[in-house]
């Protein structure tokens, strides 16, 4: 985050600085033409009048000699123009004169200068503009107008000279340009260290953790209105769900010894019954009480489990061995063959000391409602790592696989075998909580049943230094 913002700022500086540079430049640019222009327009006003002169007392040799000086110290060609427009005089032989005018654009200056006028200033001489700077000043004014005089001046130098004051100027900008990178820095992390601390503290919500508490005494202030306003959810929905257990926990507490006590005063009341309706009544009566019983235990642990947040790393293989026994041994007093197909470890990220009791929730299932023989715990690492939970029974219908997953659903055909329908779908939540997937198929098919399975997909994860055991409350 800090790198996406730092990304859009310094280009925001660069721009800032550049946005100043660029005027600067054509400033400094302009006057260094100007400058140039208003030496080079001072020595042809030097050599107008000197050629005035000359060509009033006739000495255009001692001109002509004067003009080669001129070029030979500063290597600029100069030029006497007649009012017909032929040269006839300049700082070289006749013939390189006559090509120097001819091969530069000073039609314009040439015609204004033997009007009596000196021509508009050139524009702005840029580095990579190579053409000559042409500077044109009349001899003599008015209906006086002998001709002109015509200085040819290189732009090299000029360029030369405009690229190092530019340089100059961008080292000068190195400075501002290094303090707003330097203040970029701090800025980025006072404006962002508010949103980390959220996006920490939502990370930590998702898992389950509703105790958490970000800090809002630093950073802009509209980010710190909205870390009060955070804070002030959290808080909401934490309050929200501890009444709401608080309140299943208590009914069920609360109702759990009246219930205990109707059911003791129905079962009382089976000797002074008389008939067979009435003692059918009766043991109907003690069935939905008996119900009602279990239903209630059902809420108190759901209760209990649901408190369970975050996720822990568990070896799956050694929590499935802890557990094999008594699977085996409860399949066995029904008749039931329990298998395993386990790795030697498999790691994955799995609900918080839930694990044991979602596996526990399963092999119940199979057991009292597939009518099957055989009940087959497997385990597969890779990219996820995936837990099934296997029967040879008849299986469930596809159309009721998805209501399966739902609170207090029970299929048609197990209306009336011992169950609340709370432990699959509850199952389902937390795997869902723990980044996982609960999914329901076939099982171990054969010749006459499809079978059932439940297959739990998980997160893979990294052994721990210490494992941490499974004691979550069981469904």
């Amino acid at each position: 985050m800090l790198r996406r913002l730092l990304t859009i700022l310094l280009p925001v500086a660069f721009v800032l600085v550049g946005a100043v540079f660029a005027p600067l430049a054509a400033v400094i640019a302009q006057q260094e033409t100007q400058q140039v222009y208003v030496d080079r327009l001072g020595d042809a006003g030097r050599f107008a009048s000197l050629a005035r002169t000359a060509l009033e007392v006739d000495r255009g040799n001692a001109l002509a000699q004067e003009m080669a000086r001129y070029e030979q110290l500063y290597g600029i060609p100069a030029v006497v123009v007649a009012p017909d427009g032929e040269v006839v005089s300049g700082s070289g032989d006749l013939d390189r004169m006559r090509s120097l005018v001819d091969d530069v654009d000073m039609e314009a200056g040439i015609i204004a200068a033997l009007a009596g006028e000196r021509p508009e200033p050139p524009t702005t001489v840029w580095p990579w503009n190579s053409d000559p700077m042409v500077v044109a000043e009349p001899i003599g004014r008015d209906s006086e107008v002998a001709g002109a005089v015509v200085l040819v001046s290189s732009t090299q130098r000029l360029g030369a000279d405009i690229l190092a004051a530019w340089g100059w100027m961008a080292l000068i900008s190195l400075v501002p340009l290094a303090l707003l990178v330097t203040a970029s820095l701090p800025l980025s992390r006072w404006v962002l260290q508010p949103i980390r601390r959220l996006d920490d503290a939502t990370t930590s919500v998702t898992a389950g953790d509703l105790d958490v508490h970000v800090d809002a005494e630093s950073g802009p202030p509209e980010l710190r209105r909205l870390t009060d306003s955070f804070n002030t959810m959290v808080d909401v929905v934490r309050r929200a769900l501890e009444r709401q257990r608080a309140f299943v926990s208590e009914a069920s507490h609360q109702l759990r010894n009246p219930l205990a006590s109707l059911r003791l005063s129905v079962e009382n009341l089976g000797p002074y019954l008389k008939g067979e309706d009435a003692r059918e009544a009766h043991e109907v009566a003690i069935d939905e009480a008996t119900v009602m019983h279990r239903m209630l235990n059902s809420l108190l642990a759901a209760t209990r489990l649901e408190s369970v947040t975050g996720t822990e790393a568990v070896d799956v293989t050694a929590l499935v061995e802890t557990r094999v026994a008594r699977w085996r041994a409860l399949g066995q007093s029904r008749g039931i063959e329990v298998t395993t197909d386990l790795p030697d470890q498999v790691w994955a990220h799995a609900p918080a000391g839930g694990l044991g009791s979602i596996l526990d929730e399963l092999f119940s299932n199979a057991m009292r409602l597939s009518g099957g023989t055989r009940i087959e715990i497997r385990a597969e690492d890779g990219a996820e790592v995936r837990i099934g939970v296997l029967d040879n029974g008849a299986g469930l219908p596809e159309d009721e696989r998805e209501a399966a997953l739902d609170r207090f659903w029970r299929s048609p055909r197990h209306q009336n075998t011992e169950g609340t329908g709370l432990g699959l779908a509850i199952a389902a939540d937390l795997v869902r909580e723990a980044g996982g997937r609960l999914t329901l198929g076939d099982g171990l098919a054969d010749e006459e049943h499809r079978g059932f399975g439940v297959i739990i997909t998980l997160p893979p994860a990294e052994a721990p230094e210490e494992p941490v055991e499974d004691v979550a409350p069981r469904l």
